[in-house]
């Protein structure tokens, strides 16, 4: 009888990580309100990479702690502006419709006072290509390169996110990657199925390393044996080419 594989292992519940030394929610805070905050403490939370900004501001004369992602240039004590017509400065959040062309921004909202959404991560951005006065809609370029109109009534915090540099530090040996990845969850090294034995997974076995069978597999298949192509409609290289038709 054949082991359970890694990927049946997979399927089952994980341990819940633990929430308690996340720092908090790193949202916009939903008011229309301009209101001005300073940066009391740049922070590292367990799990990110991008710094964040702890921000106390006074809303509706209550001093409020708003978390929002670090960008690059922020230091302690800035002052941090938040409205419409603010000026176009590192840091400050303002409305989509207000910002110039061009300009690098992030934390961008889908739609208005949803907390911002769009480039986050450690390094990302998006860019201002323009904006359509007539559907109240501006066009972003993605960091996937993409084109996507959002609403122009929707905020964003100008600059690029901070810690944009990680990815550039070589790994240089395995140990490193071992922790990474144990970071994140995942495990590493990921040992091939043709490479193990065959009680280990289906593709294990032989006198040299092949599958030895159709790696296409049913979705009817029991969980065990579900390894390799899954309900593939089709598998290998595409031939030939699309022909085009010039009017």
């Amino acid at each position: 009888m054949s082991k359970i594989i890694r990927r049946l292992r997979l399927l089952k519940p994980h341990k819940q990580r633990s929430t308690k030394y996340l720092k908090g929610d790193t949202i916009i805070p939903p008011t229309d309100k301009p209101f001005t905050g300073i940066i009391k403490e740049i922070v590292h939370e367990r799990g990110r990479v991008a710094p964040l900004s702890i921000i106390h501001a006074e809303i509706d004369s209550k001093v409020e702690k708003i978390l929002l992602c670090c960008v690059e240039g922020s230091f302690v004590g800035q002052k941090i502006q938040f409205g419409e017509e603010v000026p176009v400065a590192l840091g400050n959040v303002m409305v989509l419709k207000n910002i110039p062309e061009g300009t690098e921004i992030s934390s961008v909202e889908f739609s208005k006072n949803d907390g911002g959404k769009i480039a986050r991560s450690s390094g990302s951005y998006v860019t201002i290509v323009g904006h359509n006065r007539e559907n109240n809609t501006t066009i972003l370029k993605m960091p996937s390169g993409i084109k996507k109109n959002v609403s122009s009534e929707g905020r964003a915090v100008i600059g690029v996110v901070a810690g944009g540099g990680v990815n550039e530090k070589p790994i240089l040996k395995a140990s490193v990657a071992h922790f990474r990845a144990k970071a994140r969850g995942q495990k590493f090294p990921k040992v091939r199925g043709v490479a193990m034995n065959p009680v280990d997974h289906p593709h294990g076995g032989g006198n040299h390393q092949h599958i030895g069978h159709p790696s296409t597999i049913s979705i009817h298949a029991s969980e065990n044996a579900k390894v390799g192509l899954i309900g593939a409609r089709r598998t290998g290289l595409r031939r030939g080419s699309k022909k085009v038709l010039f009017k």
